[in-house]
Formats: structure tokens, sequence, C-alpha cells
């Protein structure tokens, strides 16, 4: 795992994904607006991109701290959970755990818990156990203290569901598609996994339209979508966003 094993180094939003470039694809814009706020941002990709089609586990590595530096998160750690096997085990909880614990997130954005992916299923579930279990003072993690976020959403960019709300990235909308980008080897027109992949010169196309039609929904033009759980709470009614007619 890549660390850097200081408590200097707390974010106030941490994004966890199952591999390298899904943040980018899904929350990267909504992480630029936190960056612009003035919070600290992370990302904890659970993979390496030993088992994709293009590329090299150490070409991704490198494209990631590029993305991560054009998306302003000041951690971006990785685990070496097995690319297209990741388990939901004991095991892995407590390695992400210690991230958790380590940086000490108030919000964490997990993928949403149904994906045609099964690494991205299994991501929501493995990171919210994970979530749980960092905050159980009993709990060995290997240092520092237990620590449970307060609040934990879903990305759901890619799910057929109904958003519980939207981020405006409409400033970030460039800056976004550039952290995708970065990953050459992946989206780069060639030869390899030609079948498989999006054209280069359609992704740009394709990602803008889906932030779009988030947006419209929210009366913005992109936006990013979002699902909690739990009920939200309104404190004034005359300050609540998005018109109704």
């Amino acid at each position: 795992m890549q660390t850097t094993g200081e408590a200097d180094f707390r974010v106030d939003v941490l994004a966890i994904a199952a591999h390298r470039d899904d943040v980018e694809q899904t929350c990267g814009g909504t992480l630029l607006r936190m960056a612009a706020r003035g919070l600290s941002t992370g990302i904890l990709d659970l993979t390496q991109g030993e088992s994709g089609t293009r590329g090299s586990a150490a070409e991704r590595a490198a494209e990631a701290e590029e993305a991560g530096r054009i998306l302003g998160v000041s951690q971006r750690l990785a685990l070496d959970l097995p690319d297209g096997a990741i388990a939901n085990t004991l095991e892995n909880r407590i390695k992400i755990a210690g991230v958790v614990r380590r940086l000490c997130p108030r919000v964490v954005i997990l993928p949403y818990w149904e994906a045609r992916h099964p690494d991205h299923a299994i991501c929501a579930s493995l990171g919210y156990e994970a979530c749980f279990l960092a905050g159980l003072a009993r709990v060995d993690t290997g240092g520092f203290a237990p620590h449970r976020p307060f609040k934990i959403i879903y990305a759901s960019l890619y799910a057929d569901v109904r958003p519980s709300f939207v981020v405006d990235i409409s400033p970030f909308i460039e800056k976004r598609h550039a952290s995708l980008m970065a990953y050459r080897s992946q989206y780069a027109n060639q030869q390899q996994g030609g079948g498989l992949f999006v054209p280069e010169e359609e992704i740009r196309e394709r990602t803008f339209a889906e932030a779009r039609h988030y947006g419209l929904l929210a009366g913005v033009q992109y936006g990013e979508p979002f699902v909690q759980r739990e009920i939200g709470l309104v404190d004034d009614l005359t300050l609540i966003p998005v018109q109704s007619i």
C-alpha cells in the first residue's frame, strides 16, 4: 500500500473506489469543488490495475498520480486487493479501516451498491463495513485511534436510480475531463481492446452528456449525482435549492 502514514495528512472527504480511474469518472468534479472550497480531499484505490485489458499496474500508478494532481487531492493511496476479484473479507475490511483511521475523513464517498462490475458493488459494502469497523476501539489496525466518518454517500452516476442530491460541477467540468484523460494507457485510441473501449473522440461527448443530464435535473449546467441512505434534514425552508415550478 502506498501511504504517508502521518496524522498531518488527514482529509475532510475521502473517495474510496475499486479501480484507478473510477473516482475520475463518478465524482472527480465533486472532489474539485470540495478542494475549491478549502476542504482537503483524498482517494483510496483498492486495486492496482494488474488485470486491466490495457496498460500495466505501473502505468496506472503514474497516471493516477497525475490525475490526482489535476483533482487537487492531498492524498492518493492504493491497496493491493486483487483487481477483478475484490472480496468482502475481514482482512480487507481491516486494511481499509486502517486507512480511514489514518486519514480521519468526515465524509466518505463509495460507489453505488448495484453495479455491472462486481468489484464496484463489493466496494460499496466493503467500504461501508470498513468504516463501521474503524470506529470500534478494540479492533487492531496496526496504529491510529478509532475513527468513524460522519457521513457516507454513494456516487450513482452509472446507476439507474433517482439521486438524493446533485453536486454542481459546472466550473470544474474541463478539469474533471482532464483528470480522466490522464489515463492515456486506458482511453487513448489503440488496437488492444478496441472493441471494448469507447473511442477516444467519443469520451468527451459521453461524459459531458451524462454530467449535463444530472445538471439539468438540479437546474445547473453540469452535475454529479449521489445517493444517501439517510433522510435529509432541512433547517430553513426558504433556503432549499432547486426551483419547483
